[in-house]
């Protein structure tokens, strides 16, 4: 064997384990919706396989078998009834069996949303809108928090492009279309983290849009949403300067950050940026070093965000401007 046949082996390998991480497994349910297409999969792969092996025998039949096996197989029962009426029939009773399940999956589940969360796609980020019981509105960006064993409603939709949201643990895809609203229903089975991803091309960097969906206990959600609803805590003694540089920047022009004079509307909103999971939709962990490697080299990280680099700070300056919005939580 080759060492280039080797190395692809060994990448095809990879590849194919990297799709059984269980955070973004849709064969590892954590919600309803998300058992649903499990459940549809394998159905679907043991019937295809079962199909699979008896075109395999009847065509080892075919080849090797005896005349007197062999010779059915000529007549036409053979095409109408295996390319016609079986496809038919198979076909039908998936369709039927999957409207079953959705129905009454759907007649256990009915009722309104607990929580009804705005979901907006955009190249190459997700704003993340909240609502506080007293009619409050709290904006955050590539995480979604949600409360466990509860009916949660995506408002989905989008500010450019055709985008889609997939979180494959918790429910399927549904796409997010310019002046439109669509609505996907999920209920996490159990507190824990998934991961989700655009799943509708929209432009080049349309592989760097992913984000993490939060399932907390009811009074931890509703603690981390007051949480996230106050206006950005004061800048420690050693993060004033960072401040500082963050509106001589004109950072202000295109992020809010509630609480200060910051109130651009153009990027995702930065209250409580320190207290995400991850910066730039899920493409970099979160802390001090990553933000100042974002704000220096975006460009190279995400391709044609409407961020441009600011390669104008120093390095200390880089070091504490990073310092300031990674202590925003």
């Amino acid at each position: 064997m080759t060492v280039a046949l080797r190395l692809a082996l060994a990448a095809s390998l990879i590849f194919a384990l990297a799709g059984c991480n269980k955070i973004q497994s849709a064969l590892s349910p954590q919600g309803a919706e998300g058992a649903q297409v499990a459940t549809l999969f394998w159905i679907m792969t043991w019937v295809s396989a079962a199909i699979l092996l008896g075109v395999m025998i009847l065509a080892a039949i075919a080849i090797f078998g005896r005349e007197r096996w062999r010779s059915p197989l000529r007549g036409e029962w053979i095409v109408i009834g295996g390319g016609i009426v079986f496809p038919s029939v198979l076909l039908s009773a998936l369709l039927v069996a999957a409207l079953l399940m959705i129905g009454a999956e759907s007649s256990s589940r009915a009722g309104p949303a607990s929580v009804r969360i705005a979901v907006v796609g955009e190249q190459w980020w997700w704003r993340v809108v909240y609502r506080t019981p007293d009619g409050r509105r709290v904006e955050s960006a590539n995480e979604i928090r949600i409360p466990a064993g509860e009916r949660v409603a995506f408002e989905l939709s989008a500010a450019d492009v055709i985008h889609s949201l997939w979180v494959p643990t918790l429910a399927g895809k549904l796409d997010m279309i310019p002046g439109r609203e669509n609505v996907l229903n999920v209920i996490a089975n159990e507190p824990g983290v998934s991961r989700g991803q655009c799943a509708e091309y929209c432009g080049g960097a349309h592989a760097l849009m992913s984000l993490y969906v939060v399932a907390l206990e009811r009074q931890e959600f509703d603690a981390w949403l007051q949480r996230e609803a106050a206006p950005a805590p004061a800048p420690a003694a050693d993060a004033a300067a960072g401040q500082k540089l963050f509106f001589a920047g004109g950072c202000g022009a295109c992020h809010t950050i509630r609480g200060t004079e910051a109130a651009g509307t153009i990027g995702p909103d930065l209250t409580h940026l320190g207290g995400r999971m991850s910066l730039a939709a899920a493409v970099l962990p979160n802390d001090a070093a990553a933000i100042a490697r974002w704000i220096r080299d975006n460009q190279h990280i995400k391709p044609d965000n409407k961020m441009p680099p600011y390669g104008m700070f120093t390095e200390a300056e880089l070091k504490s401007l990073a310092n300031y919005l990674a202590g925003l939580k």
